[in-house]
């Protein structure tokens, strides 16, 4: 009942790693996590240090970035709400971890997230399916970047943010147009996709210009054909 207790407004229960679990298993959890709020541009784990927290992510969108010798950077993957965050086992942090919007978490200490890993074997198993099943995720999103054109590239972006960011969106019908702000510069999508500025820009244009998308300004974007977006980014 407790653990029931805390987590009764936590509004990615269902969809995250606690979605899976008892509540003895939430309970253990729940003597841990603490919420935390981070904002828009502030790091959460840095790349090389001490890998000390792992953590849930109830709202907002986080970056993953890793970093060249150089001193470049480069975003790596993209985090949504419900998705975990952190590694429970590696001593220093691969990625750097930073939010692009403002951004709730509920953080658990690692070494006692281990611990209460080590004491219940099944949530053990089931952080192991959601790391492979991002694994797999990471390996597609490879063979976009190595084989698809920049047309299908864009299109697929959007769909996936009209897919995991746009719970935020809002809709003048249930079943009309949603409409929200893109977490992402188009710099930082370019980045992501591995394409030109320019070249977002243009795609976007010609998204418009046919009626797939629209853009009413800033980061705000509406995904006026959603059929229309998912043809061209998976084209037969």
């Amino acid at each position: 009942m407790l653990a029931a207790t805390i987590c009764v407004d936590c509004a990615v229960r269902d969809q995250s790693l606690c979605g899976s679990l008892t509540n003895s298993e939430l309970h253990a959890l729940n003597t841990l996590g603490r919420r935390r709020i981070v904002r828009r541009g502030e790091t959460l784990i840095w790349a090389g240090e001490d890998n000390i927290l792992c953590a849930n992510l109830l709202s907002g969108v986080l970056k993953l970035v890793a970093s060249s010798g150089d001193g470049r950077e480069q975003i790596v993957g993209l985090l949504y709400p419900a998705d975990f965050v952190g590694q429970p086992y590696p001593g220093q942090a691969d990625f750097s971890v930073s939010a692009l919007t403002d951004a709730e978490v509920c953080i658990f200490p690692r070494a006692s997230f281990e611990r209460v890993l080590t004491d219940h074997a099944r949530m053990e198993r089931l952080l192991l399916q959601r790391t492979l099943a991002a694994l797999d995720e990471a390996r597609s999103r490879m063979l976009t970047l190595a084989r698809k054109s920049a047309s299908e590239k864009v299109a697929g972006f959007l769909v996936d943010m009209a897919t995991r960011a746009a719970a935020t969106g809002c809709r003048g019908t249930p079943r009309g147009p949603v409409t929200f702000d893109l977490p992402l510069s188009r710099g930082q999508i370019a980045d992501i996709l591995g394409l030109t500025i320019e070249t977002v820009s243009r795609q976007m244009t010609q998204l418009k210009t046919r009626g797939v998308i629209g853009l009413p300004g800033g980061r705000a974007i509406t995904i006026v054909d959603r059929d229309a977006l998912a043809a061209r980014a998976d084209p037969a």
